[in-house]
């Protein structure tokens, strides 16, 4: 009886219903297996708590839960949504901005890799207004780069033009809006926005909505630099 309670609590926080439902489901035969081969309706019972996802963000979703309008917690499968503790995205990409965005319920972990002292690199490509200057790697790259209402300046980053329009930038920080307001500081205006790597990892094989847990070896290079820079 104290083993289906524990299980019961268990599979209710992973968001297979609530603790009475899960309960019932076990009576009926619905769980099956042991310990790392538990299976729900034949199906392998979802990872534990410290589960991260990685996201190919679309445009028009947006990563708080006190948003208005389509989130990208809406995207992930039902149960998802019931898990305790809940998940929340590592840092933010705004409604517009596409790609690689990072969701787990380890919250020790999301604190750990949007530090600034986690180090990790961002890349982003930029669709721009106007064609870029001339000028905007060696700003970029200055480290004395001030933006507009801050008075600490970015840190350095790295600007790669891939066309008169069109700009790949990495960076290391998570200000509000970085990407567009070094842009706009550059006197240019960003259009679109699409973050292709964050840390150690793309979205390769993800089409725009789809998402899928990382990896054990994913997770473990994602964990090593946080780590080694606490």
């Amino acid at each position: 009886m104290k083993d289906s309670l524990k299980l019961a609590k268990y599979l209710a926080g992973l968001g297979y219903g609530s603790r009475k439902e899960v309960a019932i489901a076990i009576r009926d035969g619905r769980v099956t297996g042991e310990s790392e081969s538990l299976r729900f309706d034949g199906e392998p019972i979802d990872p534990p708590h410290g589960l991260v996802i990685v996201m190919n963000k679309p445009a028009g979703y947006t990563c708080s839960h006190a948003d208005q309008g389509p989130l990208v917690y809406d995207l992930l499968a039902p149960r998802y949504l019931k898990r305790d503790p809940k998940f929340s995205s590592v840092g933010r990409l705004d409604a517009e901005t596409t790609g690689v965005l990072l969701l787990t319920d380890d919250g020790a972990l999301l604190h750990k890799l949007i530090s600034p002292r986690s180090n990790l690199p961002k890349t982003y490509e930029a669709a721009l207004a106007r064609p870029l200057e001339g000028h905007e790697a060696a700003l970029f790259a200055s480290g004395t780069l001030v933006l507009r209402g801050e008075d600490k300046p970015c840190l350095p980053a790295h600007l790669e033009a891939m066309g008169t329009r069109t700009a790949r930038l990495t960076l290391t920080e998570g200000r509000y809006h970085q990407v567009r307001r070094m842009f706009a500081a550059a006197g240019n205006h960003v259009e679109a926005l699409h973050r292709s790597r964050f840390g150690p990892l793309g979205i390769e094989g993800l089409n725009a909505g789809e998402w899928r847990s990382l990896t054990s070896a994913e997770l473990a290079s994602l964990k090593t630099p946080a780590q080694g820079q606490g």
